[in-house]
């Protein structure tokens, strides 16, 4: 026997499962596209091939061309739930972890649950919670409802988007297949009665579908599944150890010395990057430990960035003691079909005394990359003399002592053909240049040895008695000894003056590291990822890993933040307190891992920033619900207190024995009395309205309501004086569709605009009370002649307890507009302000218009169908 929990999970269920379900979305560019009858042919497909498919929820959309692919599918039942005086069906949770088929088709990944109706607010939780399960799961979604992408929609289309889905959800989808159809063939099926019923065609021609904006939400579709491939070939390259480059798409990088010639380079690698759709343009700039400083202008590099940011290129920099394979490394790692350099600034006499540069060297190691040598106007226009290297490299410290042989022996040879033509002191002069010379190639160690070889074969060959090794002559011994003395020290002074250089270029390179880093954080990129990937780049790691604790070289950690991914040995940094940094790549010397201490650091000040954040954001509800509470506190202790005090005054002086009112002025006390409490009440109703609204708790009978059946009361529910009250001229409310709407609540806002608007409007001066319809919608406009709000100043407005620019501040708790707004929003309407032609406000209220039924709409609230 199985038991069964709250949520339906029998025991057998919630044992671990061996393989979570795969996950398959049909992501679309706009509605109607066919993701849902792409999805059905998928179910089909299943079926044939013996997979046990339920269609868990499937919305049609009483499409008939999708109703009937649905046929021959087995249909879960769906589960019925009431809210606010109705009952809609969802998904059945339950009932499908309990059949736990193979495969369930779950339309609309981004829709919400009917409050009260389920364990998660959003449908993709659910589906969460069925993937974990072990069930596969086919779905749908369109582009708008990517969180990502929401502004981004909205500011396209002007609709604003409630429902969304986190991306990094999708991303982790199994497959993702596009659904595209071109701008106009879509329109051609919205004209055709194949997305939407025929009444709302001509609306949705003529706003959502647009042309446009069509085109705008295909092309944003394409970009973001094109950067989610991208991101699932790096992984697959990175997991196979695939070094070579595929030329999947054309990415440009471009390397920056911080010279004159940036901006040339910039705009020649962007130009590149243009001439192929979907292009990218990388700016990288090496930080060398050997002769960095030299011709570096930071100002130049800062410049440079800013051009490529707005050129839509990314600006990396990375640390690497050889130029040219740090650089082809980068453009590998990063799939780089195409190098730009400049020409090298070095003169001829240059290039001859120093052999072949860094771009001749990326040449011969690019392999499949294209490398593109631009000319600039400061080719051939460098340094003089030629740059040295600062470091010493194998190469090097093998040819020292090889030097500090051959250099003395071949100077003995030739000064032996010379024998006669110089004096003793002028060949002592050229043994010592020699000396030199094998200390600036080998180090002090070399110099030692060349002193060593020079001293015998000059006393060998040059001082007399010839052929032999002794010295006769006082003079001769002086002069050796001051020889061998001059080259050490000279040679020491080299080798330390070469020391002394390579740590300067190798301070100026962690400084421009850091520096570089922190131009980031000034410029906004400090969040964590930013941060890591950085790092990653930098330092030319395959992952970089934020984990809560340090692991075992060479194990898995706990993912927080991760940035790729791949095999390696593990590297870990402290962060901060319980945050460790965790890099699996190449092994860093311990001159990098300095630097890489200080990228921790900032790593570890970013996540304490985020912690305050987010407690920060923990509080201010807290600080809002103070600030509420000390508003409603002055608001009730005089808004509340004036009208009780008018009706006890009233109530009061009827009541005196002492005094014998007429009946005139009995019925005018009986009527203050009345007012008073009238307008009392109406106070508190409004407080309870708004508290209900916040908690949710309001309940709505939405139905086919007409403007001539609310207005009317509305009026006579307001308490206007008569004597400078402005008069409220009605136009055009015959001519306009039944609302869909709570009539109650209808009421009651255009009770609260409309006295809004007669309390700030001159009484010369009517308050203007108009309607239309327009793609599905009816809006209302009140619009008055008073003094209007500042444009800064209008969402205020609606904030309760706000009575911005009243003429009589002693009156109402500033609740009307608050409450309007919310009561509006409760019935699927927008309520905004705007200025009216000739001075004053308007307030615009927009509802639907009444259809035959009510369905979810968007956000998973009731709206009309």
């Amino acid at each position: 026997m199985t038991t069964t929990d709250a949520d339906g999970l029998t025991a057998a269920a919630a044992q671990p499962v061996v393989r979570p379900g795969r996950l398959k979305v049909f992501l679309g560019a706009a509605p109607g596209v066919g993701k849902t009858y792409r999805m059905l042919d998928e179910a089909h497909r299943r079926v044939a091939r013996g997979a046990d498919v339920v269609a868990g929820l499937v919305e049609c959309h009483r499409r008939r061309h999708t109703e009937a692919r649905l046929d021959g599918l087995e249909v879960l039942p769906l589960a019925g739930h009431d809210y606010r005086g109705g009952r809609y069906a969802g998904l059945d949770r339950q009932a499908l972890l309990s059949r736990r088929p193979q495969v369930v088709l779950i339309d609309e990944l981004a829709h919400t649950n009917v409050p009260g109706g389920g364990r998660h607010p959003k449908r993709w939780q659910d589906v969460e919670d069925i993937l974990a399960a072990g069930i596969d799961v086919v779905t749908t979604l369109n582009i708008q409802h990517l969180e990502s992408l929401s502004d981004v929609v909205e500011k396209i289309t002007g609709v604003p988007q409630r429902e969304t889905v986190p991306d990094e959800f999708v991303r982790r989808a199994d497959e993702i297949e596009l659904v595209d159809i071109p701008p106009e063939g879509l329109r051609r099926r919205m004209a055709h009665g194949n997305i939407c019923p025929p009444e709302r065609i001509d609306a949705s021609l003529a706003h959502y579908f647009r042309p446009g904006n069509l085109i705008a939400l295909r092309e944003l579709a394409l970009l973001w599944l094109a950067g989610r491939v991208d991101e699932a070939l790096h992984k697959y390259r990175v997991e196979h150890g695939i070094g070579e480059v595929w030329e999947t798409r054309e990415r440009v990088v471009v390397a920056l010395t911080g010279g004159p010639e940036g901006e040339t380079l910039i705009r020649r690698a962007a130009r590149i990057a243009g001439r192929s759709a979907g292009g990218e343009l990388l700016a990288v700039h090496i930080a060398r430990s050997d002769a960095l400083a030299a011709g570096v202008s930071h100002a130049a590099l800062a410049a440079q960035r800013a051009l490529v940011e707005d050129l839509g290129g990314s600006y990396h920099c990375v640390v690497g003691d050889e130029v040219p394979t740090a650089l082809v490394d980068f453009a590998t790692a990063e799939n780089a079909t195409q190098l730009v350099l400049g020409t090298s600034r070095r003169r001829r006499l240059e290039r001859f005394l120093t052999g072949r540069g860094i771009g001749e060297t990326v040449v011969a190691l690019s392999e499949d990359i294209d490398v593109h040598m631009v000319t600039h106007e400061r080719a051939g226009h460098g340094r003089l003399l030629p740059s040295r290297r600062r470091t010493l490299p194998t190469s090097r410290l093998v040819a020292g002592p090889v030097a500090g042989v051959v250099l003395p022996v071949l100077l003995t040879v030739a000064l032996d053909r010379m024998r006669g033509t110089l004096n003793l002191t002028s060949e002592a002069l050229l043994f010592l240049v020699a000396v030199v010379g094998v200390a600036c190639i080998g180090g002090v160690a070399s110099a030692v040895i060349a002193a060593l070889t020079a001293a015998l074969l000059l006393n060998y060959w040059f001082m007399p008695p010839m052929g032999e090794f002794t010295m006769s002559d006082p003079d001769s011994v002086l002069a050796l000894v001051v020889f061998a003395v001059v080259a050490a020290t000279v040679a020491a002074a080299a080798d330390r003056s070469l020391r002394l250089s390579r740590r300067a270029a190798r301070a100026t390179a962690e400084a421009e590291t850091m520096s570089s880093l922190a131009g980031s954080i000034v410029r906004g990129d400090q969040t964590i990822p930013a941060l890591l990937e950085r790092t990653r780049e930098t330092f030319g790691m395959d992952t970089v890993e934020l984990a809560p604790e340090a692991p075992d070289a060479g194990s898995g950690t706990e993912r927080g933040h991760r940035i790729r991914g791949g095999p390696g040995p593990d590297l870990v940094v402290a962060a901060g307190p319980g945050d460790f940094l965790v890099l699996r790549g190449r092994t860093l010397p311990s001159s990098e891992r300095r630097v890489l201490a200080a990228f921790a650091a900032h790593v570890g000040a970013a996540v304490e920033r985020a912690r305050l954040a987010e407690a920060a954001a923990e509080v201010e509800p807290i600080k809002a619900a103070d600030r509420l509470r000390t508003a409603l506190l002055r608001a009730v202790s005089h808004d509340l207190r004036t009208p009780l005090a008018g009706a006890l005054a009233a109530i009061g002086s009827l009541r005196a024995p002492d005094v014998d009112f007429s009946e005139e002025d009995r019925a005018e006390l009986l009527e203050s009395a009345e007012m008073s409490l009238n307008r009392l009440n109406r106070l508190v109703e409004n407080l309870l309205d708004l508290s209900r609204l916040q908690a949710g708790a309001l309940s709505l009978e939405l139905r086919a309501t007409t403007l001539e059946e609310v207005l009317p009361a509305a009026l006579e529910s307001l308490d206007l004086p008569s004597a400078d009250t402005p008069r409220i001229d009605l136009q055009n409310l015959e001519t306009v569709p039944a609302l869909q709407a709570d009539p109650p609540l209808l009421e009651r806002v255009l009770a609260n605009l409309v006295g809004n608007a007669v309390r700030h409007a001159p009484g010369d001066r009517p308050v203007l009370v108009t309607a239309s319809a327009l793609a599905g919608r009816v809006e209302v406009r009140i619009a008055d002649r008073g003094p209007g709000i500042a444009a800064d100043d209008r969402e205020r407005a609606f904030e309760p307890f706000q009575r911005l620019g009243d003429r009589d501040n002693t009156t109402g708790l500033g609740l009307g507009l608050a409450l309007a707004r919310g009561l509006t929003e409760a019935m699927n309407g927008t309520l905004t302000a705007e200025d009216t032609p000739g001075g004053g406000l308007t307030m615009v209220l927009s509802l639907p218009v009444a259809k035959d039924g009510l369905e979810p709409g968007p956000g998973g609230m009731l709206s009309t169908s």
